[in-house]
């Protein structure tokens, strides 16, 4: 009986998955079918459907699409990645019959493979004469948040398998470049057949080392130094979890710590805490436990935000932000939610009945019944100080309405003498909350966000 009946490679972009997927599809009798549960595509790029399901039929069912690929003649599976549709996590792990195999990449050659793939438009090279090179610009706020991105999955992926009693054949983006280890992999699945060279469809695409490929290389060697992780390349194994979002935390020298919880209201607070004195942060777990040694009798907190203001701002990014024209793709066309075409905006009057239905569709989000990853901008406040508690507890939960009184009551705590905060707008969005509120958007957050209102006491938002 064979050991396995259908396989899943778990990766990540830039980690080389197409290069195994060529590997893999060499070998008689296997065929990996792309990123079949990509929200953004089906399997591969401009196509509707993969082995006659569509991509509403598979985002409605996605179970529909993996029997139809377990279905196929031999072994057939898919690449995996964790922004994919989180509703196939749990099937692929806890299959006992679905191999595992896991690719990994040092993640900084990632990060920066990435950037590059961005500026050039050339994901795949298949002949060196049509490469197209650049420099990529490191950007450590935006490279941490990477790098918690996929340690928080491998950690979870890990984790998982081992609950379930199994284990994955790791594989690192170099290993994917060796005959004798890609046939270790065929071996493994139990296929009879083996590869004598490596698919020549494929090419590295920037094979130069990173100082030659970062155009700020001395910044990112320093702000990396500051990172203090040890050996990336073995996050699976040995990177601490980081879901608690520590480098987004500011602390002003008076000994008061603020963990926001995003959409936050960062900058009326940070200007407060400045005033207190100067201001510390892009904070490591490291670097933070030493702050707080370094100020006995500290404070920290972190703000409630009613959970219909909440969505509001976050349906708002949805709309405006340049990093969401995938999500707004996605959103628009297979959940038939009223996003306008890009370069246009959504009209007022059309924008509370807009809202209530991504409501609607964030019921089904948090439930982890769509093909989208729950974002932090829209998950619940109670998940994410979950997430805040794995490093350490705030000291107080002030609530957004009344965040002059509750200030100043956390810095008497702490025996700070302290400004007066006054009041701040926190509806950064073009179009207000206060403008467009109906008893119908109060029901909708009501419905969507049960578990917040229940924990912590939400009544009706007022302005």
């Amino acid at each position: 009986m064979a050991r396995f009946d259908s396989f899943v490679v778990f990766a990540e972009m830039r980690t080389g998955s197409n290069l195994l997927e060529a590997a893999l599809n060499s070998l008689d009798g296997v065929t990996c079918h792309g990123e079949a549960f990509n929200p953004v595509l089906i399997g591969y790029p401009n196509r509707t459907e993969l082995l006659g399901v569509t991509m509403a039929e598979r985002d409605a069912d996605p179970l529909a699409l993996w029997k139809a690929i377990k279905a196929q003649v031999g072994l057939n599976g898919c690449r995996y990645f964790h922004d994919h549709d989180p509703r196939m996590l749990a099937v692929f792990v806890d299959d006992p019959k679905c191999a595992k195999i896991v690719l990994t990449r040092n993640p900084i050659e990632s990060y920066v493979s990435l950037l590059i793939a961005r500026a050039t438009g050339q994901w795949k090279l298949g002949d060196a004469k049509h490469r197209k090179a650049s420099k990529a610009r490191f950007d450590a706020e935006e490279f941490e948040a990477h790098l918690e991105e996929l340690q928080g999955f491998q950690v979870t992926l890990q984790n998982a398998l081992q609950r379930s009693g199994q284990t994955a054949f790791y594989i690192d983006y170099e290993d994917a470049q060796s005959v004798e280890l890609l046939n270790g992999i065929a071996k493994w699945l139990g296929v009879e057949t083996r590869l004598e060279e490596l698919p020549d469809s494929l090419k590295v695409q920037n094979p130069e080392p990173l100082e030659a490929k970062v155009s700020n290389f001395p910044g990112m060697e320093a702000s990396l130094a500051r990172l203090d992780r040890f050996n990336l390349s073995k996050t699976p194994n040995f990177e601490p979890r980081r879901g608690p979002g520590v480098p987004g935390f500011i602390a002003s020298e008076a000994g008061l710590l603020y963990m926001p919880m995003r959409p936050a209201m960062d900058a009326p607070i940070r200007d407060w805490l400045a005033r207190l004195g100067p201001l510390e942060e892009n904070f490591s777990q490291k670097t933070l436990r030493q702050w707080k040694r370094r100020h006995p009798g500290h404070r920290s907190f972190t703000v409630l935000r009613h959970p219909l203001m909440r969505a509001h701002l976050a349906f708002s990014a949805v709309l405006n932000w340049d990093n969401m024209v995938e999500t707004r793709a996605v959103l628009r066309q297979s959940y038939k939610l009223q996003i306008p075409p890009e370069g246009e905006v959504i009209a007022p009057e059309a924008y509370a009945e807009a809202l209530i239905a991504f409501l609607g569709w964030l019921k089904s989000n948090l439930a982890n019944q769509t093909s989208l990853p729950v974002n932090a901008l829209w998950a619940t406040q109670s998940a994410q100080l979950q997430g805040i508690a794995q490093f350490a507890l705030p000291d107080m939960l002030l609530r957004e309405e009344r965040l002059t009184e509750d200030l100043a009551y956390l810095a008497r705590s702490a025996g700070i003498e302290a400004p007066e905060f006054g009041q701040a707008d926190g509806d950064t969005a073009p179009i207000k909350l206060a403008d467009i509120w109906t008893p119908d958007l109060e029901a909708a957050a009501r419905e969507t966000y049960t578990r917040d209102m229940m924990q912590f006491g939400f009544g009706p938002w007022k302005a």
